[in-house]
């Protein structure tokens, strides 16, 4: 009965879980997206080529690859302070005004000053939330 009341916390995967489940429910949309639309996804190849011809390649091979490169640096980061959640708030900024500029279309000063703050305060604001109020680890 004593084991009932006692919590422990596997810090080395703790902070896997809310990437696993949103994994799975991307995965799970996925899905339902190809069973809604199979006979379009199926019937269609023309679909596909004007899909990729008219899509903005910069920007989705661009944020490909800042979210691909953020995700292999955040536990490398987090790794020199472990448990704290410190690869998530040190790679998060950067990678958040990489994106933003990436994306902005109009670069004025206000657009980028605005885009600059939520960069800046965003981070250690869900980096204080999950850590203070969740009591969850970030990598």
């Amino acid at each position: 009965m004593d084991n009932l009341t006692r919590v422990t916390i596997d810090f080395d995967t703790s902070h896997l879980i809310f990437p696993t489940i949103i994994g799975i429910v991307l995965a799970l949309l996925g899905l339902a997206i190809l069973i809604r639309d199979r006979r379009a996804i199926a019937a269609s190849p023309q679909m596909w080529a004007t899909t990729f011809r008219d899509m903005d390649k910069p920007r989705f091979l661009g944020a490909l690859g800042l979210t691909i490169v953020y995700f292999l640096a955040m536990v490398p980061v987090g790794n020199i302070w472990p448990n704290s959640g410190y690869g998530f708030l040190i790679c998060s900024v950067p990678y958040m005004i990489a994106l933003g500029l990436l994306f902005m279309h109009r670069r004025s000063s206000l657009a980028v000053g605005s885009m600059l703050a939520v960069a800046i305060l965003a981070p250690p604001l869900v980096w204080w939330l999950f850590s203070e109020i969740f009591f969850l680890t970030l990598p």
